[in-house]
């Protein structure tokens, strides 16, 4: 339904003064507006026109107006100006997102601590995705003259966003263009799918931010490579030092010095295996160093395409049951938290005593 400037105009002012104040709006308080060149009969009379087609309710008695459905949806097809965020207002989200980013992290830390504290033994915590990560969406976010902050939204949630600067002859129109270019050809494909043609057809479809292009896809596949990468929480690396076959200093510093982020990283199991507990056995292990130990560890789901694995590694003389018991129990309980809420972590069973 078509409506003519003045009403539009109106309308968007009702709209506006609502959000803002939650009360209805009369005639006299839309004509005491700056912009507004219309006397308050002739705003009372289109106010009563809008009524009756759908775009403004009346609560009660009073001359005021709030928009109706019709009439919100109306304001956001056509009337809704784009906001433009305050370097305040990105900063206070990108902290919020980095935040986010921390707690996660410290969660996967506080768990291969706990794994630790429960088993006497090094624990670890390791994430990793089930599925290719997506990008979901595409924002560009105007900042200071000459920039703009560039905000990927992966399909794991994952959010990364990076200032870049703005060649002088693009705009503003330039970069909604840009936007829509991006969010229709890049969303919902693989890093593998981001093939030399397609950047050249997006190039080409972005007209004067041509030029903004390979930076931006540079920084996506990045992204979303990083989002891929298996993330290691490694603790209690010293309390193998506590076990009877690490009292000889030689083969303690031999196996602590072998014993990092990155090997645990290569050991030979599949998060998408069919049994969620595993158990390596001495030269099952992937590093020379870490054959005369054992590694035990299952996975929990975390969501989002996301699962997580818990494990200890142990000299081969360690308690594979009770252990293997343990990790399970804490496994399930951190697919309950994951699953439904941020509630706090499991605790852990308490180890039966030999009568």
């Amino acid at each position: 339904m078509e409506l003519s400037e003045r009403k539009q105009k109106i309308l968007k002012a009702i709209v506006d003064l609502y959000i803002r104040s939650a009360e209805p709006v009369g005639s006299k308080t839309i004509a005491a507006l700056p912009d507004m060149d219309f006397s308050s009969a002739t705003i009372r009379n289109e106010m009563a026109e809008l009524t009756s087609m759908g775009f403004l309710e009346q609560p009660h008695t009073s001359a005021g107006r709030i928009p109706s459905p019709a009439g919100y949806r109306f304001y956001i097809d056509r009337l809704m100006q784009d906001y433009r965020l305050s370097v305040d207002e990105t900063q206070s989200i990108n902290q919020a997102m980095e935040l986010r980013m921390q707690e996660f992290d410290r969660a996967m830390s506080k768990i291969g601590k706990l794994v630790s504290q429960l088993t006497n033994l090094p624990a670890y915590a390791m994430t990793s995705h089930t599925e290719s990560v997506k990008l979901r969406r595409f924002e560009i976010l105007p900042a200071d003259r000459g920039s703009f902050i560039l905000v990927v939204m992966a399909s794991d949630e994952t959010v990364k966003n990076k200032l870049i600067k703005l060649p002088l002859n693009v705009t503003e129109t330039d970069l909604k263009l840009l936007s829509a270019v991006l969010n229709a050809s890049l969303t919902e494909i693989t890093a593998e799918q981001f093939t030399p043609e397609l950047i050249d057809r997006v190039s080409r479809s972005a007209g004067a931010a041509a030029s903004l292009v390979p930076i931006i896809v540079d920084f996506a596949v990045h992204v979303m490579e990083d989002c891929r990468r298996e993330q290691v929480y490694l603790t209690g690396q010293n309390r193998l030092l506590g076990q009877p076959e690490y009292q000889d200093l030689g083969r303690a510093q031999e196996i602590l010095s072998a014993l990092d982020e990155e090997t645990i990283s290569h050991l030979p199991a599949k998060l998408n295996s069919d049994s969620p507990l595993q158990i390596l056995v001495g030269p099952e292990n992937v590093a020379q160093e870490l054959k005369n130990t054992s590694v035990i560890m299952t996975r929990f789901d975390i969501g989002d395409g996301m699962q997580g694995m818990i494990g200890v590694v142990g000299p081969q003389r360690m308690d594979y049951a009770q252990i293997a018991a343990r990790l399970s129990y804490f496994a399930e309980g951190l697919g309950r938290m994951f699953g439904k809420t941020d509630s706090e972590l499991p605790e852990a069973p308490e180890a039966k005593k030999e009568e």
